[in-house]
């Protein structure tokens, strides 16, 4: 009986180790081969909450995976998304930054790669009608423009992404839940910006909501991006856990587990 018991939890343990494990998925968009990754919920669930998430400019990193895996644990289904795609991988900030540069100016486009992973996170298990799209940085602002773009999301959360849009695109109404997590102290972000998003959550008639955390910067959860605010962009372990504690309040709200 007790080695029955044992073995037992030797096979229980396996199976959850298994389960937290990142599988890689390919996926096209169009005619782009597209890499993304997938861990399945540690915790099984007749709802299969799913949450999206959308990584920094620099594509599919240590940070987003470590996220992943621990979301995972707390029992959501996680799909880390490619935006860039086969042939198009930065290998350094500039190249990174002209990426990022032509899917913010092509926001359609951008919101239809951003959907094209959100198809495989569904393929993959996840309740289409039950799933939350987070991003960092440039992920950051593609949550928002998934929100713009009327996907088919619960909520939206965006850590130390960039909130502008074309002052011309029109303002439509915007019915998934949003929270945006800023560093009080980001450089990248202009007070007129940061005016104009407000704004534009009022007129679309969005369930929002922003926090500030205090002394901190950009990229304020990625614990490579250094600790001098001075460079604009830091890792603030504080406001991490904050934010962290934050998206885990917003989840339970949005989600059906």
């Amino acid at each position: 009986m007790k080695n029955s018991a044992l073995l037992l939890f030797a096979t229980i343990l396996f199976s959850n180790t298994i389960n937290a494990q990142l599988k890689p998925v390919k996926y096209k968009d169009g005619s782009q081969a597209l890499n993304g990754l997938f861990v399945k919920s540690a915790k099984k669930s007749s709802q299969n909450p799913g949450i999206l998430l959308l990584p920094a400019w620099l594509g599919i990193d240590k940070a987003s995976k470590d996220i992943a895996e621990n979301l995972s644990k707390l029992g959501y289904n996680v799909f880390i998304a490619d935006i860039y795609g086969e042939g198009n991988y930065p290998t350094n900030t500039a190249e990174a930054g002209k990426q990022a540069g032509y899917y913010k100016k092509n926001y359609e486009i951008y919101q239809k790669r951003i959907d094209a992973a959100l198809q495989e996170l569904i393929k993959s298990g996840a309740n289409a009608d039950n799933i939350v799209a987070i991003g960092y940085c440039f992920g950051g602002t593609g949550v928002l423009e998934a929100a713009r773009g009327h996907l088919n999301l619960k909520g939206v959360v965006s850590f130390h992404g960039g909130l502008g849009k074309d002052a011309t695109r029109p303002v439509t109404p915007i019915t998934t839940k949003v929270l945006v997590c800023h560093g009080a102290d980001d450089p990248f972000e202009s007070k007129e910006e940061i005016t104009a998003f407000q704004q534009e959550m009022r007129d679309s008639k969005a369930d929002w909501q922003m926090i500030y955390y205090a002394n901190a910067v950009h990229s304020f959860t990625n614990p490579e991006a250094g600790n001098d605010n001075s460079k604009g962009a830091a890792y603030n372990a504080v406001a991490a856990k904050r934010s962290f504690e934050h998206l885990k309040l917003f989840l339970n709200e949005v989600l059906k587990k």
